[in-house]
């Protein structure tokens, strides 16, 4: 179980990793520049969009927890942000999304061509830069964790039947298209650490993942538009069917199951649709069951930092699950 010791937020994680953060930030300003126009106006508006860089911290935190020193880690921080990166920007376009971060996405601004182009842009550039680095091991650890994704994203275009998504279906897809990336970035930091730490850092990558995709979830059920950046209930306007309804359908009555489904089968549902299911998922005890499983990943990730000795890196990282399971956007 996870020590309660407060909100932990993501500028007290990043504490003392700031100039680092700002190397990381214009190492991956200087791998996307580009002399194309087109290309040249969406990274400045990329730039703008500068996100949390929670994987690029995690990525310096067990850098410095291992304490063994990688010269690369700038660079390898760097391109797993532009990993993530070029995910946001094909995920806003498969989702024909048209804010993020409170901003445009570039296929609102732009193009949906022009945006899945740009994401393929950034992921090549990603293995441009691993592959100046002239080691397989960075290569072969985010090829991976890329193919992954992509798979995760397949797998969610292919669930046709939303109300027979099952729980193992749905863990099978987070693992692939959120816990994969926090995995490598975990990995990554430990790339010349000793191998029984090397896994163990990838394993907290990936439980740490889990429970930060569930927690994601969750708070589309429970928080307002002005909290988290977007409405509450998006994934339910998407049709996507996340961990909380997955465990409230088979709990819920005939006449709520009846209203999931035609939800589910309106293009645009209202806001009453919307508000009707949360509150069955929520009597059904959906939200409390996604949170007890956020909870269970984040102590099998608490459990692989014995590894580590002890240091204020090792103690930044057992805070990150906090802040993870404790966030509110």
């Amino acid at each position: 179980m996870i020590s309660d010791t407060g909100a932990v937020s993501l500028f007290q994680l990043q504490a003392g990793l700031e100039d680092r953060l700002d190397e990381v930030h214009d190492r991956v300003r200087h791998f996307i520049v580009a002399d194309v126009e087109m290309i040249e106006a969406v990274n400045q508006h990329l730039m703008q969009m500068r996100g949390k860089m929670f994987r690029p911290t995690l990525l310096l935190l067990v850098h410095a927890a291992t304490d063994v020193k990688d010269p690369r880690v700038i660079d390898l921080a760097a391109v797993v942000e532009l990993i993530h990166l070029a995910t946001l920007v094909h995920d806003d376009s498969v989702d024909h999304s048209v804010l993020r971060r409170g901003m445009p996405t570039i296929n609102s601004l732009f193009s949906h061509q022009v945006s899945v182009i740009m994401g393929d842009y950034l992921y090549s550039r990603a293995v441009i830069e691993l592959v100046h680095l002239a080691d397989l091991d960075p290569l072969r650890v985010l090829a991976r964790v890329t193919n992954e994704m992509t798979m995760g994203e397949m797998r969610q275009l292919l669930a046709h039947d939303r109300l027979r998504f099952t729980e193992e279906e749905y863990a099978l897809l987070i693992r692939s298209k959120t816990a994969s990336l926090l995995s490598g970035a975990a990995e990554c930091g430990a790339l010349n650490a000793d191998p029984s730490i090397r896994q163990a850092m990838a394993s907290f990558g990936e439980y740490l993942g889990m429970a930060f995709q569930i927690v994601d979830d969750l708070l589309d059920f429970t928080e307002a538009e002005s909290v988290t950046g977007k409405p509450s209930g998006l994934d339910l306007r998407e049709h996507k069917v996340t961990l909380p309804l997955i465990h409230a359908l088979p709990r819920m009555s005939p006449s709520q199951r009846q209203d999931v489904s035609r939800l589910m089968d309106t293009p645009d549902p209202t806001d009453g649709q919307i508000a009707g299911v949360v509150a069955a998922v929520t009597e059904a005890g959906g939200l409390d069951y996604a949170r007890e499983q956020a909870q269970r990943y984040a102590t099998r990730a608490e459990a692989e930092l014995q590894v580590l000795p002890p240091s204020d890196a090792r103690e930044m990282l057992r805070s990150s699950l906090t802040y993870v399971l404790e966030r509110r956007h």
